[in-house]
Formats: structure tokens, sequence, C-alpha cells
């Protein structure tokens, strides 16, 4: 294992070495490619401009355009948007806009300044001949002060309410990752404090030791509660994402210091940001990759005499659209190489932007999934793992679908917006476990269920002086619909839930002494109409952060808050076998942050920060049969929370985090963190904790890549989690009861799986033409072939025909081996 960690770390590293090299050698060669002023953004040097003229005429060209805006929304006349390192750049126009032309193809740092505002930098940003969306900026206003700066600036933009406890990814980042897939879920697990699942294959996001039903998405300020295929009812978690990272423009995770607008979140809220449609025309993306194939479309909604018309006014059109479609082709892979199951998916997104006047816009946003994973029955040459893979599976069909609308109003008299949302979000999911997977007759357990939110949501922002507030309220109609059938104990029961939640918030944020010291205060209360006892005074939820500079670039942080989330409608719906709602006197989850940490700005593009953490749960909904929390279940394919609940359980998790991160400069980009922490909860005896599944009390990761000349790009990630405990199988009980697998919850922590860690690697290769662009793409998954630690998994002892012993015994299935999982793909933009 020992050589194995070495062996990963090693080829993680190998791009710092090639940078560093190459970084030696352009200082010898004494080949400065910008100056730096003390004021403002990098300008080209004199040694710059000349290359520029030297260089040949490249095959292509490609166009920047954007917008630039104040906090409050308010276009900034005459701001500065340069591509570094070039000659490349613009003035915004009276509208904010500009437009930079005749750009060769490639990646960029682009970074846009104004008198009086702080400059902002966007690192590896790629132009290209077709398809480049818009880059807009939001420069924030700096101290009056004319003396010298006493903040550095971080190349993590952060609000003020989150100051620490925060990571983002751009657009390149996130289609380049190594080892993703192109799966948005998938990158973030990557980021600091996240655990993988156990077997490593699923998108659940557990961060900082606290389950994966504790995070909450946002999609451009619209919930969304299920973002995987496949997902678990009651949970979060999946093995596929459903979002398209053709669309994406940037993603945020915060780990703490959440923002009163968010409701529900316990560990984490993550923000995924949709991109723009390109305002120069019709353009389209096709990419495969190793497990799907997607088309998006991006296109403004005009004739050609006024697009001809807004660009010679320097305009966006009033009026775009972005669309895509996705297909699995997993279930022919999964055919041709033998398993016995079959997942199948498509999913769609959409976004349409619409401009009324200078002051007000609509946008449209959906996204959804139609999931199938069903079962093949078993031939002669099928393993032991494979027939017992058959035996347990379920069969899932699964439907999600959410829509919103969102009015957008700047407002004319005072400094501010206002943002309306309304939305819709809805599950299907059919979920039967059968005792005869060939016949599919002896119905075991089945959950029908539909679940459907209807949200409106409204949010002031306004600026007044010094301060930032921001305040608002969210109105919810739930509906839930559930037929549960169940043959041990045998019984069915039918839920028709229809209620309201609602909640309010407002924040309060400020800047004081130059700058140096920001501090956001936050008050947040929800409350519903169905649990019993609910109320606005029993979640009200206070929060505090801070940020102050120590020095020039040394930055302390901190940041304390409760938090509440509500229970998942999976528990609320439960009727016992009296047909009683056992789970409607459920208290709201509540979740005790306190982080403190310490923040060095290394450059412009580098920061090294160390955070110490601290959460304690209180009200955790704790399993009366299993006596176990709810927290330690849900990692697999199932409906979490169907059954009898308590809320008294209680947890902690604390610990270190140390995190490095350089974004793109002299070709190299990286980011290593380290997590140290602790993991427990408790049970119905709420004085007796118990490790999470995922305590494993180190997490490492790291990230590196590395762009090559002629377009060639090199990136690696490693990962690594130290041993975690498992739930180990009741071997007795599951031989009488099998294929279903039961778990004996009163073992839990007494053994542990091996070790996690796995390289992988990807290579990219972009050509650029005059009417599109091609990039063809090699990526290696799990590359030093280490074995996924698994709990031990069982079958049924067999003859040599494949039948049944008597009696019915167990055999322990053999683990397949590690292997390296080789792979490419292709993404067109024309």
């Amino acid at each position: 294992m020992k050589k194995t960690i070495w062996m990963g770390l090693l080829w993680a590293l190998w791009p710092i070495f090639s940078w560093a090299q190459n970084n030696n050698l352009q200082t010898q060669n004494g080949q400065a490619l910008s100056t730096q002023t003390s004021t403002g953004p990098r300008v080209p040097s004199p040694a710059a401009a000349l290359v520029l003229e030297k260089s040949s005429t490249p095959r292509a060209t490609a166009s920047l355009s954007g917008q630039i805006l104040d906090p409050a929304q308010n276009p900034l006349f005459g701001a500065t948007v340069v591509l570094e390192g070039t000659s490349f750049g613009a003035i915004s126009n009276e509208n904010g806009r500009y437009l930079i032309e005749n750009i060769p193809p490639g990646s960029y740092t682009v970074q846009a300044s104004y008198l009086g505002f702080k400059t902002q930098t966007v690192f590896n940003f790629q132009i290209k001949p077709v398809g480049t969306p818009p880059l807009n900026f939001i420069l924030e206003e700096a101290s009056e002060s004319l003396e010298e700066a006493v903040v550095a600036l971080s190349p993590i933009n952060r609000p003020k309410e989150t100051p620490l406890s925060t990571q983002s990814l751009s657009a390149v980042e996130i289609a380049s990752y190594p080892g993703a897939n192109n799966d948005v879920v998938q990158v973030a697990q990557t980021l600091p404090g996240v655990s993988p699942s156990i077997g490593g294959f699923r998108n659940d996001l557990i961060i900082r030791g606290g389950a994966s039903n504790e995070v909450v998405y946002y999609l451009d300020g619209i919930e969304i509660p299920n973002i995987n295929h496949f997902s678990t009812q009651g949970s979060s978690g999946g093995p596929v994402g459903m979002l398209n990272v053709s669309f994406i423009s940037d993603v945020r995770l915060s780990a703490s210091a959440f923002g009163a607008q968010y409701n529900n979140p316990l560990s984490g809220v993550l923000q995924f940001s949709q991109r723009d449609a390109n305002p120069n025309g019709f353009a389209a993306n096709f990419r495969l990759s190793a497990s799907e194939a997607a088309v998006t479309i991006d296109t403004p909604l005009r004739s050609k005499a006024r697009g001809k018309a807004d660009k010679a006014a320097g305009a966006a059109p009033k009026t775009d659209l972005l669309l895509s479609v996705r297909r699995s082709y997993l279930q022919f892979l999964f055919e041709l190489i033998g398993l016995p199951f079959r997942p199948d998916y498509w999913d769609y997104q959409y976004k349409l932007n619409h401009k009324i006047d200078a002051y007000n816009s609509l946008s449209f946003i959906g996204l959804g999934s139609i999931d199938k994973f069903t079962v093949i029955p078993p031939t002669a040459d099928y393993t032991p793992e494979q027939i017992a893979t058959f035996d347990q599976v379920p069969v899932i069909f699964q439907n999600t679908n959410t829509i919103g609308a969102t009015w957008k109003r700047r407002f004319k008299e005072r400094s501010g917006f206002m943002e309306l949302s309304l939305s819709n979000n809805s599950l299907w999911n059919t979920f039967s476990q059968y005792n005869d997977n060939d016949t599919q007759e002896d119905l075991r357990f089945q959950n029908d269920a539909l679940e459907s939110e209807t949200k409106l949501r409204a949010t002031v922002t306004s600026f007044e002086g010094e301060w930032k507030w921001s305040y608002g309220l969210h109105l919810q109609r739930a509906l839930y619909e559930n037929t549960t059938l169940s043959s041990r104990p045998a019984y069915t029961y039918n839920t028709d839930l229809d209620f309201y939640n609602y909640g309010f918030f407002g924040q309060g944020s400020r800047d004081f002494f130059e700058d140096r010291l920001s501090v956001s205060l936050g008050l947040r209360a929800d409350a519903d109409s169905f649990t019993k006892g609910s109320s606005l005074l029993k979640t009200l939820s206070p929060r505090l952060s801070a940020s102050y500079a120590l020095a020039p670039s040394w930055k302390l942080n901190g940041t304390a808050g409760i938090y509440y989330k509500i229970p998942p409608y999976t528990m609320l719906g439960y009727r016992d076998q009296t047909q009683e709602l056992v789970n409607q006197n459920l208290d709201y989850t509540r979740s005790s942050h306190l982080v403190l940490g310490v923040e060095k700005i290394l450059n412009p593009a580098a920061r090294l920060s160390l955070e110490g953490f601290y959460k304690y749960y209180s009200d955790y909904p704790v399993s009366v049969a299993d006596g176990v929390s709810i927290a330690n279940k849900g990692a697999g394919f199932e409906v979490l929370g169907n059954e009898a609940i308590a809320s008294v359980g209680k947890g902690k998790a604390y610990g270190l985090e140390l995190l490095w991160q350089q974004k793109l400069t002299q070709k190299f980009f990286g980011i290593f963190s380290y997590t140290y922490f602790y993991s427990t909860f408790s049970g119905l005896d709420p004085e007796v904790f118990r490790p999470s599944v995922w305590d494993s009390r180190h997490l490492a990761s790291f990230t590196t890549g590395y762009k090559l000349p002629k377009n060639w790009e090199v990136s690696s990630r490693f990962r690594y989690a130290a041993a975690t405990p498992y739930v180990p199988t009741d071997v007795a009980q599951t031989t009488a009861f099998y294929p279903e697998i039961i778990l004996d919850y009163n073992a839990l922590g007494s053994e542990k799986l091996a070790p996690f860690s796995q390289l992988d690697f990807r290579f990219d290769k972009k050509w650029y033409y005059e009417k599109w662009s091609f990039n063809f793409f090699v990526e290696v998954q799990n590359a030093l072939g280490s074995s996924n630690p698994q709990p031990p998994t069982y079958g049924l002892s067999r003859d040599a025909n494949g039948m049944p012993l008597s009696p019915r015994s167990l055999i322990e299935i053999e683990q397949s081996a590690g292997a390296a999982i080789p792979s490419f793909g292709v993404v067109i933009d024309f």
C-alpha cells in the first residue's frame, strides 16, 4: 500500500517538476512576458508586443465579449479588460459591455479593472473560434484611501458572507478534470474536506464528516434537490451526475458560513452557475465520452439584421437560448462485458434569457432526467460475483424534472436589485426489490413515490452607504405521494401529504478600516404546517462571519452559525402497520458550526490556508429498528428514511484542513489539500457515539495540470482516504432472508476497510480552425490499478449447474482486483 501511495504522489507531482524547470529556463533567458503596475492590471511589455508582431498568422481567430457591472448590477463605463501577457484589451461602453476581436484561440488569464474598484482576475479562460461564452465581471468597490493597498487580492473571489471554507472551479477546470468523466459532481468530490463514497463509485458529497444528505444544490439560484441519476430517495447521492458540463461557468462549494438565503444546509452548499449563450450567433457543441454522448446548442433569438445592429452598437441580444440533450450508452457497454444490470438514462437541460429593458430581465431554466435500471437473467458463464449482483440489485424507474423562472429588477431610485423566483421540482421513483429477479414476480419491497415542490423565493439586495443588505422570504408547497409494499414485515401503506413550509431571512455585510476588516451578520427562521411543534422561534439560526487582514498578504477568517434542516419526505410520510404517521413529531435537525482559519496570499494566483472546524449535531434522525443514526445509512441503491424515526441523535465532526491552490500561471495549475478529522454519531442512546462509515481520519487529494506546446495539456489527480469503518453483514439473518442483505449495525466500527487511493490522469489535444474546434482526450482512471476497498459481499452457495445448495448457505464473494480503466473522448465546437 505504501508503495502505491508513493507512486501515486510521484505521478501527481511530475507536472510541478516540469513547471519549475520551465520557469527556471524562462528566468535564465530573461523572457519577461508582462509587467505589473502597482495600481492597475498587468499590461503587455515591449518584449511581449515584439513576440506578437513576429508570430505567424494563426489559422483561426476568436473574440471575447462580456459585461462589467458593480455589485448593484449597474454597468461600469470605461472599465478595462486585458488578456494578460498579450497586447489584447478593450474598454467597456456605456452599457458596461466590451468586445476584443482577432484573438489567437487558446487559454488566457483575463483581468478587469476600474478606478475605485478592486481588480478581478479570471484564470484559464478558454477562447475558441466558435462558441466562446461571454465573460462577465462584477467588480467590488475598493477603499477610498489612495494609500498603498493594505489587502492582497485572493485568487478566489468570495462574498463577505462566506470568507472561508469556500472553493470554486471554473468551466475549463471542470471540463478537463482528470478522472471525472465530465461529471461536475465527481469534480466536486475532489475539493478539500470531501470524503470519497464507499466503494468510490457514487457521487455522494460527504463534507467535513457530515452525511451526504446534508448538502443543498442550487442552479442559478434555483434549488435542485436531485442532481444525480438513479438518486437515493431521501438523500441526494447517486452514481452519475445530471448536469451537463458544457452549461457550467462556475462551481462553488461552501463547507460553512452559509448565506442566510439558503435553507436546509447542514454541511454544504454547492452552487452551479450556468453560462450565458454565445452572443455572436448560432453555436453547437458535441461531446462523446466513456459513458455518454451530448449535444448542446446556444444561440441568440433574433434576426440577422438585428444581430448586425446589436454588434454595431455594442449591445447584447435581448433573448438567447441554451439547450442540451445527453444519452448514456452504459447499457450497451455493460451488455458487451456481460454485466447482469443495465443502467440507461437520458437528461436534458435548458436556459432561456430575455432582457426586457435596461432594468428588468427574465430567465427560465430546466433540468430533467429519465432513468431505467434493469436486470438481465444470468447466463451459464456468469461468475459467482455476477450472479450475486443479479440476485441483489433493485429495479429502478426514476424521472426528475425541475423548472424555474426568475425575474430580476435593478432599482432606478436606489442602489440595489430584486430577484423573484418561481420553481417546481418533481421526482417520480419506483424502486422494486424481488426475491427472484429472474421472474420479477415475488416482490419483497416496493416504493412507488412522487415528490413535488413548488417554491416562491423573493430576495432584495440593497446598498446603503457602506452596508450591503440582503433580505427576503420563501414559501413552498410540498406534495408527497407514496405507496409502499413490504413482505417483511408484511404490510402496505399509502401516503398523500400536502403542506406548506416557509422561511424568512436577512443579512448585512460591511467593510471597516479601509477594507482590513469584513463583517457579515445573518439570521434565518423556517417552519412548516405539517410537523408537530414547528415554529419560527424554534429554528432561529443566527450566523456571523468575519475576515481581518493581519498584513497585506495574511488574513484571519472565522465564522460561527446555527443551521437547521427539515426531515426528508420519506420520513415524514412513513406510516406504520397501524397506518399512523409516526414521524410527524420529528424535529428539524440542528448543526452548529465554528470555524477559524488563516490564509496566506502567496501571489495573485496562489494561496495557502489552514482551517480548524467543529460541528455539533442535535435532534439527528435515528432508526428505531436498527438503533443507528440515519447518517450511517443511504450509501447504496435504497430508499432512505422510509421507517420509524426518533429525533434523539447527536453528532460531532471536527478537524483541521490544509489547502494550497494555484490557478493557471506560467502554464501550471495545482491544488493540494489534506484534512485530519473525526466524525461520530449517536444512536438511540445519545450518550454513546459511534464512528461514521466515512470516519477515515485522513483525507488527501492532489490535482495538477500543465499546458504543453502546440495545444497539448496533461493533468493528474491523486486521492487518498485512510481506513474507514463499515457495517458488517449479519450472515445468519442474511442466509435466512437472502437475497435481502441484512446488516449488523451493532458491530459498526468493529471492522475497517483498507485505505482508498486512486490516481487518474488525462491528456488533451486541441485543434483550432476558422469555424470549428476539436478536442481529443485520453483518460486513465485508477492508473496504478489500486484495489477498491469494499465491505465483504455474499451470495448463495451453488452447485456446478448454478443451482443453490440445500440446506441454504452463503459464500463470501471474492472481490475483483483493481484495474486501470482507460477511455477516450472528443469535444467538437462548431
